[in-house]
């Protein structure tokens, strides 16, 4: 039976270690990546699908198609068992509870976003890390140009006509630079609105921009900016944000309704999940990428702290998380699992970075490469260049390259696309004999019978199954999503009915927010519980207390 690699994630490491490793054992061992979403996301490229230079649809692409012979399962990980060698997922509608085994595992998990350090801005603030978020600032902005076209309201059209990024590393630069381009050739299409209003600002902690680029560079780009009219204010950091304002940490107040974050990367929480060494919420690695103290993890990209000496101490001397670092290190991840299953001796990881490019928007930009610094025009079309070679798929790079001719020479759209939002709450209905959901599943939300009748099956203490019947007005689900997070039974509809179900995440903000309306299900779960244990028989019984886990 052949070794079987299971990658988890899909980003550059994720996405590069399969084509890396089905192009050197191919047919040797068995590859399977899995990953939440179906494709691969160019993440520098959001800032230009914000800015509606290119569409959504070139900065993504199919995973399938870009790794033929490697298999690709879109699931959600829940856990990882790392003594018996098995993840945990859940995939399908039905979120079915499943176990993939591996004998070698790839943890390329990335980084998440998390605000929470900063009051409000999670709640209101943009952040750039798929395409979903870049579509939605660029209908945001244009919503934002609309509204302050007709407003009456001066103080309202100042908000709207203010916008603001946190943040001046590349993903903020190149998100205010791309922003400020989209407004500045819309503004054509809005009479009422003077370029004078237009107000966006950079608010940044350091004491400079793009700080992995050097003091010229940085000072190139810093003048350049506020030529175009974006304000910079270093030094500063963000105390809270406001649906209609942002306070900094120097107490100044100013009014805005558009609030992008590229600050706040944090360890992904499923790698806290799993039994590895780690350093700073990160997965220890040796040089050779594989975890320490284990003889078949492999993990690299933003979720691993990679050494690239043996004495690594200071922050330079571990790799960066880039994606030109990434994919390096995805070839040498390959190289070596080769290797351990050859019996060969490892290769730790030795590489120098090539350089670093950032587009500042209006056709400028900034850019090291071997040495040499560039900027300006030159350095902006050595960003379109060698980003365009680095797409993947050649047809990719046919469409991007077309919509950045046409983008030269064409006005910008103004298209506003809004999809419809999914509420927290909705309306399901079901056929009679439907399954609503089986024991094993993972929690999706909390139910509330409208019309119809359900029954439950819940397993006792005995092992005998009890049985109850629910109808209009009872509710269940709640008890796993205030406990374990996998259902403990199974549900299904005895007549055609409707449930009104609000999703895990917005049950468990409410009963946060509210006191008694979670003191009331804390009460209800326990009585449940207890008349559970004590149900003599499985009969059913439409008497006996509503839930369900």
């Amino acid at each position: 039976m052949k070794p079987r690699v299971l990658i988890l994630g899909g980003g550059f490491a994720g996405m590069f270690a399969a084509k890396e490793l089905h192009r050197s054992l191919a047919g040797q061992v068995e590859i399977e990546l899995i990953n939440e979403t179906n494709h691969f996301v160019f993440q520098p490229l959001l800032p230009e699908v914000a800015a509606g230079s290119i569409t959504t649809r070139d900065a993504i692409a199919p995973l399938r198609l870009l790794l033929p012979g490697v298999k690709v399962r879109q699931a959600s990980v829940f856990d990882v068992d790392v003594a018996s060698k098995t993840v945990t997922i859940f995939q399908g509608l039905q979120r079915r509870y499943t176990q993939v085994s591996y004998d070698h595992l790839v943890l390329a998990l990335g980084q998440v976003v998390d605000l929470s350090r900063f009051p409000g801005l999670s709640d209101h603030a943009f952040t750039m890390k798929n395409v979903s978020d870049a579509f939605r600032l660029r209908n945001h902005v244009i919503d934002k140009l609309e509204h302050a076209d007709i407003t009456q309201l001066p103080e309202v059209k100042k908000e709207l006509l203010t916008f603001t990024v946190i943040g001046a590393g590349f993903s903020g630069i190149e998100t205010v630079g791309e922003m400020k381009e989209l407004i500045d050739r819309s503004l054509k299409f809005y009479p009422n609105i003077d370029p004078s209003e237009i107000r966006v600002v950079v608010v940044e902690f350091a004491d400079r921009v793009l700080a992995e680029l050097p003091e010229s560079l940085a000072s190139y780009a810093h003048k350049l900016l506020e030529k175009r009219g974006i304000e910079i204010k270093l030094k500063t950091g963000v105390a809270r944000a406001t649906g209609t304002s942002v306070t900094t940490s120097d107490g100044e107040v100013f009014g805005t309704r558009t609030i992008v974050a590229t600050i706040g990367n944090a360890p992904s929480p499923l790698l806290q999940k799993v039994d590895i060494p780690k350093a700073h919420g990160r997965a220890d690695v040796e040089r050779t990428l594989r975890v320490r103290s284990t003889e078949n993890i492999w993990s690299l990209g933003d979720c691993a702290l990679i050494p690239m000496k043996d004495d690594a101490k200071d922050r330079k001397d571990f790799a960066p998380p880039t994606a030109q670092f990434a994919v390096r290190e995805a070839r040498l991840l390959a190289r070596n699992i080769k290797a351990t299953l050859e019996g060969s001796p490892l290769t730790p990881f030795d590489y120098k970075s090539k350089g670093a490019l950032a587009s500042l928007g209006g056709r400028r930009g900034v850019a090291e490469v071997f040495g040499m610094r560039l900027t300006g025009f030159s350095a902006w079309l050595l960003w379109r260049t060698y980003y365009l070679s680095f797409l993947p798929g050649f047809s990719t790079k046919l469409r991007v390259l077309l919509n950045w001719v046409s983008d030269s020479v064409l006005s910008r759209n103004t298209v506003q696309v809004k999809t419809q939002i999914q509420g927290g709450v909705s309306y399901v209905h079901y056929r009679a004999g439907d399954r609503i959901f089986e024991r094993g599943n993972r929690a999706d939300g909390f139910y509330t019978l409208v019309e119809g009748k359900v029954e439950q099956r819940i397993p006792g203490e005995d092992g005998k199954e009890i049985v109850r019947v629910l109808g209009p007005g009872d509710h269940f689900g709640e008890r796993v999503l205030l406990g374990s997070g996998l259902r403990t039974g199974t549900v299904r509809a005895l007549e055609d009915s409707k449930v009104l179900l609000l999703t895990a995440e917005d049950f468990l903000r409410l009963t946060d927010a509210f006191p008694a309306l979670k003191a009331y299900f804390d009460d209800h779960v326990t009585r449940l519980t207890a008349a559970t244990l004590k149900a003599p028989t499985p009969a059913a019984s439409a008497d006996a207390p509503a839930g369900n886990g």
